[in-house]
């Protein structure tokens, strides 16, 4: 596979305006926030920016809190035609992850490329590469152990003009351990013709069942080998956020069970990065591997 690290650039809901100092300064919409960022070890370049924030995030006492002035709990952006709500959560995160824009384009061409495929989207959280793939007609199958994810990725396709359900442009929405689940497909013979996951480095399910990426992901790949189709266009994606991993790492975790013969595929494997608006310089924002299959 090809070592191609990837960059979001900003468009019309999002950008980077700055970073530094172990925090980035992100406009979402028409709001501007400043989360915390431990690659950003460089000084901010547009300091007079940051007084222009209407929210910033902190860790006290290893509470999350966010400082707020003028901004609204919760606002609607788009990506393209998909639309979705920004959120302040207790854990930093808003809900959106810029990053994956360039996954986002990634996914709807291989849906595309498809006619009306079977795609499967696991640890979907609040649903925008699922959208992604409705969009283009896929049949999606979205699994999360989080109820208010599942509830949040809901509303974010109901924005799109997305329905729930089983046929051809719709989700279907899976409030389920991740690994039980994928078990339990490859036990029935279920295929795939596209597989998504971004698995966290520790969480659980919603019956207490533990993940541990370091212990978990083997298991996954393997029932995920077993569920993707082999029909050439059949696609994987394999995201990767705060795991402590190298893209090498998931490189090799992944040719190590989709062996097969050389030329079989095409993919790609690197960072994925967040380019800040009108500067060379990028955030690193996470790693990635995906592939397609070509016979």
């Amino acid at each position: 596979m090809n070592n191609i690290n990837l960059t979001s650039q900003p468009w019309r809901d999002y950008e980077l305006i700055d970073s530094g100092d172990n925090r980035k300064l992100e406009r979402y919409g028409s709001y501007i926030v400043i989360r915390p960022e431990t690659q950003a070890i460089w000084k901010p370049a547009r300091p007079k920016d940051w007084k222009r924030a209407n929210a910033e995030f902190s860790w006290i006492e290893g509470k999350g809190v966010w400082q707020k002035k003028n901004i609204p709990q919760s606002w609607e952006l788009s990506w393209k035609d998909i639309r979705f709500i920004a959120r302040l959560t207790s854990f930093k995160h808003t809900g959106v992850f810029p990053e994956q824009a360039v996954n986002w384009q990634w996914l709807s061409e291989r849906v595309d490329a498809l006619k009306q495929p079977k795609v499967l989207n696991l640890f979907g959280y609040t649903g925008i590469a699922s959208i992604a793939a409705a969009k283009g007609k896929a049949q999606v199958t979205h699994v999360d152990a989080s109820k208010q994810s599942n509830a949040w990725a809901k509303e974010n396709a109901r924005l799109s003009g997305i329905s729930a359900g089983i046929s051809e442009g719709s989700i279907r929405y899976i409030l389920e351990d991740v690994l039980k689940f994928s078990e339990r497909e490859a036990r029935r013979g279920a295929i795939y013709d596209g597989i998504i996951l971004d698995p966290p480095a520790f969480g659980r399910g919603p019956k207490g069942e533990v993940w541990k990426i370091e212990e978990s992901i083997p298991r996954l790949l393997t029932a995920i080998k077993s569920i993707l189709s082999s029909k050439p266009g059949s696609f994987f994606l394999l995201n990767g956020y705060a795991a402590g991993y190298s893209p090498q790492s998931f490189l090799q975790a992944v040719e190590s069970f989709f062996s097969e013969k050389k030329g079989d595929k095409k993919g790609e494997y690197g960072e994925l990065r967040i380019q800040e608006a009108g500067s060379e310089r990028c955030v690193p924002a996470g790693i990635y591997v995906r592939f397609t299959r070509t016979t």
